[in-house]
């Protein structure tokens, strides 16, 4: 379920038989004078073709635990709310990110500060380098999709939220992977039960206190949230668990 939290209310307005039947004809075969197997009469039948079905399994079996950082495999998108996993290292030195990764990072705080949602357009991509903008499907133009999603008609307020998501500390998940992230804000890595005072108080310069109390249910931070790769392609600006 998708959820756009400061959208819907403002944004800001708060957040978030068989067993008889069997007994019946075990009796009426009993009762049956005895008769040959239909498999006593005809060959085995052998298919002329590989019936073997490949599957792939949802988790790698005996899976080693995910290392700081590390998250499961399945959508990178979505919250982790498991209780159990390892932190990763919040960070606020932007010196620690790859230059592709700042200069995206600067280039899409600028586009936010300038008012015009046009200007982010460069930056999102397109065909299978598209920025991911929602967890469900999305059809037509991605400029339009954040103005409708926006508070105001102008698409002004989604503007502002990326540039407050933005400018919140980050983490760095898979590292050294293929999947390899640079995430922020660092409150969707860790669960909401593990986040200190001070670290509540960053959060409440992104959400409401009634927001809060609405992701406790899920135990994870599921307000927006914005990822770059270390080759410096903005992935995903998407909200929702």
């Amino acid at each position: 379920m998708e959820t756009r939290l400061r959208s819907v209310l403002s944004v800001r307005a708060g957040f978030f038989a068989a067993g008889a039947a069997t007994a019946v004809l075990t009796g009426v075969l009993a009762s049956a004078p005895a008769a040959h197997a239909l498999s006593d009469d005809l060959p085995e039948y052998r298919p002329d073709y590989d019936t073997t079905v490949e599957t792939t399994p949802l988790t790698e079996p005996d899976e080693a635990a995910p290392e700081p950082g590390e998250r499961p495999r399945g959508d990178a998108a979505r919250p982790d709310s498991r209780l159990d996993k390892a932190l990763p290292e919040v960070i606020y030195d932007l010196d620690r990110l790859p230059e592709p990764v700042r200069r995206m990072r600067a280039r899409i705080i600028e586009a936010c500060r300038s008012g015009d949602l046009e200007q982010l357009r460069p930056y999102l991509g397109s065909g299978a380098e598209a920025t991911r903008l929602s967890l469900g499907p999305l059809e037509g133009d991605p400029i339009e999709f954040l103005r409708e999603i926006s508070g105001d008609e102008e698409g002004q307020e989604i503007l502002a939220i990326l540039l407050e998501v933005l400018e919140s500390g980050f983490v760095r998940l898979n590292a050294g992977t293929d999947h390899e992230l640079y995430v922020w804000p660092y409150f969707f890595a860790l669960p909401l039960d593990s986040l200190t005072a001070p670290q509540r108080v960053e959060l409440f310069t992104v959400v409401t206190a009634g927001d809060y109390e609405d992701m406790k249910d899920f135990g994870a931070y599921i307000f927006y949230r914005a990822a770059i790769t270390p080759d410096g392609r903005w992935q995903f600006f998407v909200a929702g668990d």
